[in-house]
């Protein structure tokens, strides 16, 4: 027998080895995933992009899913429309619940709120959030301010007004819902890279300290997606950005991440790094070779100066 026929067919054994596992590995899987059905699912931003996505698809498994966002009117659509999808064992709506993260005086009175729908909040998903495009130097502060209490302080003070009900209830699954710009800064995005970064370190901080609480703290991290959150960016002088980024209207699907949502929650994942492998070696660079990543850059903003930066 020719050796590239005996290897050949030693390859497709192994392949066909390796396929058997993965569908044993799929199978098994199904058969111990965790149940969800009836968890309480407090989520922010839940009007639109990845938070939307997330909260048809808890709702859709039988959770009972609070809905939380600023805009009362669209709330409520989105409850009809779920509430009219929904399927058997379902009895009824998703609850809604107003909620300006930006207004961090409130936080505390629309979470008792929220527990009195259901009595306890099992996971909060903290998903809102507001983009920035803009040169450090152009920036007005009030954009930083406002990136920062959007981003970062409103949900630190809502996973605060959470937590205690948490404890007293004897554990529970707080998420960020982050961006793989908490793990690496690129140019012309300072305020939002900046609001992502805080909010990463306080999520790992939080991890450590109810470690023996029962309650898992997990940051999702992931790179683009297909949302309108390019859109919604502010300028340096804050204004609406009102451009859909090229990489933004390339990027994965709401529907994607909101089941990897779904997983961290199944499977109590606690950082999830959901990009692509070049985004993922980035990360690498940066942890391991600083001056080659402050290099790269360096280059990109030089590329971008034009697009971002006022005429000089």
């Amino acid at each position: 027998m020719s050796p590239f026929v005996s290897n050949g067919a030693g390859l497709l054994g192994t392949c066909g080895i390796f396929g058997l596992l993965l569908f044993i590995l799929q199978l098994w899987k199904k058969k111990t995933r965790p149940s969800i059905k009836t968890k309480v699912i407090l989520i922010t931003g839940a009007t639109s992009g990845v938070g939307k996505a997330s909260a048809e698809l808890f709702y859709m498994a039988g959770c009972r899913v609070i809905l939380a966002a600023r805009n009362l009117e669209h709330l409520k659509k989105i409850q009809q429309e779920f509430y009219s999808k929904k399927k058997g064992g379902i009895p009824a709506p998703p609850a809604i619940l107003q909620l300006d993260l930006s207004n961090l005086a409130s936080i505390p009175e629309k979470v008792t709120q929220a527990i009195s729908f259901y009595g306890q909040i099992d996971v909060l998903i903290n998903n809102a959030g507001q983009s920035y495009r803009g040169r450090v130097e152009d920036t007005s502060l009030d954009v930083d301010i406002r990136l920062m209490t959007v981003n970062y302080l409103g949900h630190v003070a809502i996973t605060k007004a959470v937590l205690p009900y948490m404890i007293k209830e004897g554990g529970g699954h707080i998420i960020g819902v982050s961006s793989i710009q908490g793990k690496i800064s690129i140019p012309y995005r300072s305020a939002y890279s900046a609001s992502k970064h805080a909010f990463q370190a306080f999520f790992d901080c939080l991890r450590a300290e109810v470690c023996d609480k029962n309650i898992t703290v997990s940051v999702l991290s992931p790179s683009y997606i297909k949302t309108n959150l390019s859109l919604n960016a502010l300028k340096a002088d804050g204004t609406q950005y009102n451009v859909m980024d090229k990489t933004t209207e390339q990027g994965m699907s709401p529907e994607y991440v909101a089941k990897k949502i779904l997983d961290t929650v199944l499977y109590k994942q606690q950082d999830i790094c959901l990009t692509p492998l070049h985004h993922k070696i980035a990360v690498f660079l940066r942890a391991v070779f600083p001056n080659l990543f402050f290099k790269l850059m360096a280059s990109r903003a030089l590329k971008q100066r034009s697009e971002y930066c006022k005429v000089e």
